[in-house]
């Protein structure tokens, strides 16, 4: 049986795995309650908002309408997205780093002034565009309370200039870049691992840059590439990167510095995406791979073990307190610490294409090496079956092979005697009588 263009056409499009997720929490729709409505297991639903499967057929149109936004939240700006946010988000005059609180805008045909709802492909057909929207939010004097959101479109649309790859690839490089080293080395305490994550991240991303410019969040990609980049555990081998680098000199920022090394690395990573960057809680669980509850178990716990050694943050009246006050704290530390600044786009990009030509080359090699083994092994490999030599034994029992005895000294006396005279035929023996 074959499908047609028609039911493929007809096929619902669905959002990206966070956003799926974010779309069902929204609701105050569980993962049980989408199971028995979908008519499959939870495990099921939690492989599908995570990005490893994807559902098919009669459960991926029942799955698309039961997540599907309401009409008024269509209309809603970006403000009103972030009052209605499940968990409130504190605010601070800076993020962690520069230009790295990143929100989660979903691609739209029009440049707007907050993430809209990601639109089905067939509604604008025309739009082919990565919307890369940075965003500060914080309590500046100079600026107000409230979010300052910037929105390029790096790809070509109805009536405006196109944008190379390599350009929207520079600009996403320029935005993020520096923000992400800080993050980085507020997770690893590293300096130079955390440019190195940053930079492979990037050149990750360039190498998939088709997958990543049509994300609803290419910063949010490259931030979670970095930071699993940064947390892998086989950094420990490596002598450059196998103890931290000096803390600083600051009594306080000592303290914060040696409570986050302290904590575990899901809990670190957890309390600098929420805290740090200004993630919600959902975004902060997805981007984690862990469930909602979960991380926020991670956080409170994270935020307990911190203020042990902070009394500021334990004499905070409330939760929204303590993460205002974490996030000016861990802004502070990442800006003032001297992090090393990341190479050039241009160089990273280049980067990127040599390591993709060098393993190609090495799979070609040793694909070639392979077929010179085993056709060096079919040339010189026996064509017919040789049965195997028995090894000698010893026998024992047979009596020693017998033969002249050796000569004695008159034999040998007598046989030159012969040898030496003449025979001059036949003569007849007399015998002498004595």
């Amino acid at each position: 049986m074959t499908r047609s263009t028609t039911d493929e056409a007809a096929t619902p499009q669905l959002p990206s795995p966070k956003e799926r997720r974010r779309l069902r929490e929204a609701k105050s729709l569980s993962e049980e309650q989408v199971a028995a409505a979908v008519g499959v297991t939870r495990a099921t639903v939690r492989s599908w908002e995570t990005g490893r499967t994807s559902p098919r057929g009669r459960k991926r149109a029942l799955y698309a309408k039961l997540i599907a936004p309401e009409p008024e939240a269509l209309a809603t700006t970006a403000p009103a997205a972030a009052m209605t946010a499940p968990t409130p988000v504190p605010t601070a005059p800076e993020t962690v780093p520069e230009s790295a609180a990143e929100p989660t805008p979903a691609p739209s045909a029009e440049p707007t002034h907050g993430p809209a709802p990601e639109a089905p492909p067939e509604a604008a057909p025309e739009v082919k565009a990565m919307v890369v929207t940075e965003a500060d939010t914080g309590t500046g004097t100079d600026t107000g309370t409230g979010t300052d959101t910037e929105t390029y479109t790096c790809a070509e649309t109805v009536g405006e200039r196109r944008l190379s790859p390599a350009e929207a690839f520079d600009e996403l490089y320029a935005r993020t870049a520096p923000g992400l080293v800080r993050q980085a080395y507020l997770l690893t305490g590293r300096r130079a691992l955390a440019r190195e994550s940053v930079e492979r991240a990037f050149q990750l991303a360039w190498h998939r840059w088709p997958e990543v410019a049509v994300d609803r969040d290419p910063a949010g990609w490259v931030r979670a590439a970095a930071y699993e980049y940064a947390m892998s555990p086989w950094h420990r081998l490596r002598r450059a990167h196998r103890h931290p680098d000096a803390p600083p000199t600051e009594p306080g920022k000592q303290a914060l510095f040696d409570a986050l090394l302290d904590l575990p690395p899901a809990y670190r990573r957890t309390l600098l995406l929420y805290d740090g960057v200004g993630l919600d809680l959902p975004e902060t669980a997805a981007e984690t791979e862990a469930s909602t509850p979960a991380a926020a178990g991670r956080l409170m716990t994270a935020r307990a073990a911190v203020a042990e050694r902070l009394p500021e943050l334990a004499s905070a009246a409330t939760p929204a307190e303590q993460s205002a006050l974490l996030h000016d704290r861990l802004g502070g530390l990442a800006r003032a610490e001297h992090v090393p600044v990341p190479r050039p786009a241009r160089a990273v990009r280049t980067g990127s294409e040599d390591r993709a030509r060098l393993w190609t080359r090495a799979a070609v090699a040793g694909v070639a090496l392979l077929i010179a083994v085993t056709g060096l092994t079919l040339h010189t490999a026996p064509t017919h079956y040789e049965p195997p030599i028995s090894p000698a034994e010893r026998v024992g029992g047979v009596p020693p092979r017998g033969g002249p005895q050796k000569l004695t000294t008159q034999d040998l006396k007598l046989q030159k005697t012969l040898r030496e005279q003449v025979a001059h035929g036949p003569e007849r023996l007399v015998p002498q009588l004595r």
